[in-house]
């Protein structure tokens, strides 16, 4: 079994090996997982220090050999480097315009929409859209294949985004992101429909948050290694059944902005998201409890139960301070609905 994920410009192909691959070149069993490269392009990513292999009770180490022999268990990480990127193509795809002036524009993204190119989905993003919508305006800002973007949502992750549609205008913003608004209006705020009942009403979680080392596609906590992460919480609703809280609406506010950072957080104090495919596994019980055509779907969505709805920050040019507001999307309200009618 093999996954893949994107690291900045670099695609991760991490595996562990099985049993019958014991025994064989490290070269030819990539090839078998990979079959877009050649065995002699991943012979030559081997010889300048692309692949990683972990042993159990055994650190990692970088392989320079093809010839490497692989026993059961191990665990093979390789860095593909990204190549040389497309250049973005504008397409028509409609966009959701909460404001926009000269200097930038607010989107309020829906899920399923992923904000910029990347390997895999080099089409049909947001940028591809902005670009259409936009025209020049948007050339050169923030790089080629992420023009004006400065802060992006996951892509089952619905809810309000801002992007630059000026040097100036991406410069200011930038900022403001980068210091989490420690010292200056923005705020970003989420509405996250999480598992059972919240111990404390509201509190803040501080960890570390870094990638997983026994799955590079997902992000965890770590006791050491990774970057600060802080979400603020508090508690907006209950759902409950019979008693038994299934379900709350949790109000989160980031104060980092970390990948997949309230996912993690939330999941971390024992309250996966809704729908969650990757975080929220370990409540596939809780679905029992609800009626089939709802548990149906939730799980069918494979959607997380996450809407940014609010979003402020000081106009990058004249300084005014704007504040925006999305409800929740039809979808994720249908559910809340669902699960009020049974609290009744």
């Amino acid at each position: 079994m093999s996954d893949s994920c994107f690291d900045s410009e670099n695609e991760i192909l991490s595996f562990l090996i099985e049993e019958d691959e014991a025994g064989k070149r490290l070269d030819a069993v990539i090839a078998t997982k990979d079959t877009r490269h050649s065995r002699s392009r991943f012979k030559s990513l081997i010889k300048k220090g692309h692949v990683v292999l972990a042993r159990p009770d055994q650190a990692e180490r970088t392989i320079l050999e093809p010839n490497q022999r692989v026993n059961v268990g191990d665990r093979i990480t390789v860095t593909l480097p990204a190549p040389e990127d497309p250049t973005p193509q504008g397409e028509d795809i409609p966009l959701d315009v909460v404001f926009e002036d000269d200097d930038l524009i607010v989107i309020n993204k829906p899920a399923g929409l992923v904000v910029h190119p990347a390997a895999g989905n080099w089409t049909g993003t947001l940028v591809n859209a902005l670009i259409h919508h936009c025209g020049d305006s948007l050339s050169g800002i923030g790089g080629v294949k992420r023009p004006g973007i400065v802060h992006r949502l996951d892509k089952e992750t619905s809810g309000l985004l801002v992007v630059a549609k000026t040097d100036a205008a991406h410069k200011g913003l930038s900022e403001q992101f980068a210091d989490h608004g420690r010292s200056g209006p923005l705020v970003r705020a989420y509405q996250a429909l999480v598992w059972g009942q919240l111990k404390n009403k509201k509190g803040t979680i501080d960890t570390q948050i870094g990638r997983s080392q026994h799955n590079r596609l997902k992000q965890k906590v770590l006791k050491q290694g990774g970057r600060q992460a802080i979400t603020h919480y508090r508690l907006l609703e209950e759902f409950a059944s019979e008693g038994d809280i299934l379900a709350s609406l949790v109000e989160c506010k980031l104060e980092t902005g970390r990948t997949h950072q309230i996912r993690v957080h939330m999941a971390h104090i024992g309250h996966p998201l809704v729908g969650d495919p990757e975080y929220g596994q370990g409540f596939k019980s809780k679905l029992n409890k609800l009626p089939r055509d709802l548990a149906e779907d939730i799980e069918n969505r494979k959607r997380q139960a996450l809407h940014a709805g609010l979003l402020g920050f000081a106009h990058p040019i004249n300084g005014e301070e704007m504040v925006f507001q999305s409800e929740m999307p039809e979808d994720l309200q249908n559910v809340m609905n669902a699960l009020k009618k049974m609290s009744i």
